[in-house]
């Protein structure tokens, strides 16, 4: 019989400081190290925006038709504490993933100029191995991110499975999920802030339409934890809760291998078989042999949009 082939997978449920990038990255690290050292990880999800910070429950002053100085000033800061890829951060986490040679897929708020992107940062053995830039930012985000283009779909090849991510609602777009199925996504990375319980019939559904293992991970998130001068909309009540985690691993066949995960932080880890990839796709490939590309085709344009080019 042939030995199962396996990876040991875990997700983290934990926030960082917000408008603290030293702090963030020395949080990065200590659960890095847990899930690899103390759990046995070769695969590690962090939350969206887990380095730069998700502000749930901040407004930034953006009534229609108007901004207020007290919103500029804080979106002043929130642009301070991202990141610029390549940088020295990302130089940080390279370093660790290189260290306890595991992959790692990291959310993260990155800079450009003045332009924010949320993205996923993927690390490996190697160190910095890409990004992807969420492509659709949803509702009140739109005032703070940018959004990413087509040439920010990678899926990495580990070794043992293929790794890619879709950040919180772009798993809602069928069109990005056919994307990925085609690049043969074994790992959905699903790094998000959306802990309601209807989260987890879309993460059961993601991994039985692609017939992949999902890993999603949710930061837990209170009042006490952001700065003092802030006034999020839920209240400003120390125990208030302002993202109740519901990270949780699913298998191909969409069965529940860890979590949910609620009311506390913590690190869910599951051990993969391999194998159930290709048990689950003997009756179903979304973009092989259940494909119907005679009646349906989907173009993907993966070309680099800068709004301004130079020609010599």
């Amino acid at each position: 019989m042939t030995p199962a082939r396996t990876v040991t997978a875990a997700v983290v449920q934990a926030a960082a400081p917000l408008f603290d990038t030293p702090a963030a990255l020395a949080r990065a690290d200590e659960l890095l190290r847990e899930a690899v050292g103390r759990r046995g990880a070769e695969v590690v999800v962090f939350p969206e925006a887990f380095v730069g910070g998700y502000p749930k429950g901040l407004d930034f002053g953006v009534p229609v038709g108007s901004r207020t100085p007290e919103g500029r000033d804080l979106f002043r800061r929130y642009h301070a504490a991202a990141i610029e890829v390549p940088g020295p951060e990302v130089a940080t986490l390279a370093a660790v993933t290189r260290e306890l040679a595991c992959h790692a897929v990291v959310g993260a708020i990155e800079r450009q100029g003045g332009t924010l992107y949320c993205v996923a940062l993927f690390f490996g053995p190697d160190g910095y191995l890409g990004l992807h830039r969420k492509l659709m930012p949803t509702a009140a985000e739109r005032c703070l991110w940018g959004q990413g283009d087509g040439s920010t779909l990678p899926v990495i090849d580990t070794g043992a499975g293929r790794l890619g991510a879709a950040i919180c609602w772009e798993n809602y777009m069928p069109l990005f999920r056919t994307a990925m199925y085609a690049k043969g996504v074994d790992l959905w990375c699903a790094p998000t802030v959306d802990d309601r319980d209807a989260w987890q019939a879309t993460m059961r559904h993601v991994a039985v339409e692609g017939r992949c293992f999902v890993l999603s991970a949710n930061p837990y998130l209170r009042r006490d934890a952001l700065p003092a001068d802030l006034r999020p909309v839920q209240g400003d009540a120390p125990e208030t809760v302002l993202i109740d985690g519901g990270s949780v691993i699913v298998s191909p066949l969409g069965e529940v291998l860890a979590g949910p995960l609620r009311d506390s932080e913590g690190i869910l880890t599951a051990t993969l078989d391999l194998d159930d990839l290709a048990r689950a796709r003997f009756d179903f490939d979304a973009t092989g042999h259940y494909a119907r590309p005679d009646v349906f085709a989907l173009h993907v344009d993966e070309s680099a949009r800068a709004a301004v080019t130079y020609r010599s």
